[in-house]
């Protein structure tokens, strides 16, 4: 029996919705979760389709987009979805309260809003018993982390991270390649997003999150998970550029342009041998990029290195329009199939959503329940999650104290932070 699905958030991932005096140009202009969705209706996987914001009064508009840019589009996609608040409404903060209580016991709800507000939607539509599927990162501190393991355990409701790159076919190859390459020396990443990113974030950045949280999270969660029971995080230290956020003509009080974390790890079968991964995420890159985000990593382990480059993947493209561009369709295939249906349900952009409904469906047969999930996906109650988030909240705590170190603390003998100091 197919499930409803609530998405609360009503921006570019979601809808691609992005009006100009927002923000940035969409580069997701069909976006991605409400796309996925209507998809997955059309497979049956699906039923009715909720979108929860805190303006109502853009509705019409992003049921006028919608329209153009899938419904138009893609053979047999039917856009049609509910909404709250309702269109004659400005604002209301808390309209997501009152779309979780349309919700039945069983069904899904995505959040996709700023990072400070996913505890609270999280928990109010956990406590209704719906499974959830939160973006990164889920929370901002572990002490919210771990109170949102209770409130799903207590509640036999799934809640997992929206991590895709975890679908990604190099970098799932990649975690499975350094199973085999001994203890941790050394990691480096970096991510970025075009500057002009910054006239979209502008109401949060430097405020309630940063650039760290943003984008830093998808390699610290890479790095999680691919060290899971083999290496735990002892220490943080954080530091950050400044200059163009805070200059013309974004002029943003308080936000980093670009933050690094330098984690010291500890190996767990030899807790003598140390490593180190450094971190580095901004908002300060180019805006005539040849990508939208710059996305690599090195590993460098006891027995031997994984280098990835997600940004340069062999495939280039070049149009007197657009200029010239590094292609990446196995993020989200946009294009159709031969007889006119959406055709990108082998990107991992997709398949994020994809298996997240596939595991709520079994849940709700009967045939399967949330812990089963624990390996196969980014659920909230893993060591891998819990130590992401430990670590985000320790890169952001030292960011802004000087880059003091904080400590990551664990129960003796215990592996799964605890508390920071």
């Amino acid at each position: 029996m197919p499930v409803d699905v609530l998405i609360v958030g009503t921006g570019e991932y979601t809808t691609g919705y992005v009006t100009s005096a927002s923000g940035a140009a969409a580069d997701k202009k069909a976006g991605i979760a409400g796309l996925v969705c209507f998809d997955l209706r059309r497979r049956g996987k699906v039923d009715k389709i909720s979108f929860a914001g805190v303006c109502g009064k853009k509705f019409p508009a992003i049921r006028q987009h919608l329209k153009e840019q899938i419904q138009d589009v893609y053979k047999g996609m039917d856009v049609t979805f509910s909404s709250f608040p309702a269109d004659d409404v400005d604002a209301d903060p808390e309209a997501y309260r009152t779309a979780i209580k349309s919700m039945k016991k069983g069904d899904v709800v995505i959040v996709f809003t700023p990072d400070d507000t996913h505890f609270d939607i999280s928990k109010a539509a956990l406590e209704h018993g719906l499974h959830v599927l939160c973006t990164k990162p889920v929370v901002q501190t572990l002490e919210k982390h771990l109170e949102l393991v209770k409130v799903a355990t207590a509640n036999n409701a799934l809640l997992a991270v929206e991590v895709h790159k975890r679908f990604d076919p190099i970098y799932a190859d990649a975690v499975e390649r350094i199973q085999g390459l001994g203890d941790l020396n050394y990691f480096v990443s970096y991510m970025s997003q075009p500057k002009q990113q910054l006239s979209t974030f502008v109401k949060w950045a430097g405020k309630s999150s940063d650039i760290s949280y943003y984008l830093n999270s998808h390699h610290i969660d890479f790095l999680c998970h691919a060290m899971q029971g083999r290496a735990k995080p002892t220490k943080v230290v954080g530091m950050a550029s400044t200059g163009v956020a805070t200059g013309a003509p974004y002029n943003i009080e308080g936000a980093e342009d670009t933050i690094t974390l330098t984690v010291q790890w500890e190996s767990l079968q030899n807790p003598n041998n140390k490593g180190t991964s450094v971190h580095t995420a901004s908002w300060a890159a180019s805006a005539k990029a040849e990508v939208h985000s710059q996305q690599r990593f090195f590993f460098l382990g006891s027995k031997g290195e994984v280098n990835v480059d997600q940004a340069h993947r062999g495939y280039e493209f070049r149009s007197d329009e657009a200029g010239y561009k590094s292609m990446n369709p196995l993020f989200m295939k946009y294009s159709k199939s031969p007889d006119g249906y959406f055709d990108g349900q082998n990107g991992y952009g997709y398949i994020s959503f994809d298996k997240f409904v596939d595991a709520c469906l079994a849940i709700g047969a009967g045939n399967t329940k949330p812990t089963d999930y624990n390996n196969m996906l980014a659920t909230v109650d893993a060591a891998s999650t819990i130590t992401s988030t430990a670590i985000l909240e320790a890169g952001w705590r030292s960011t802004r104290n000087q880059s003091l170190p904080v400590e990551i603390c664990y129960s003796e003998g215990g592996h799964i932070p605890t508390s920071l100091k």
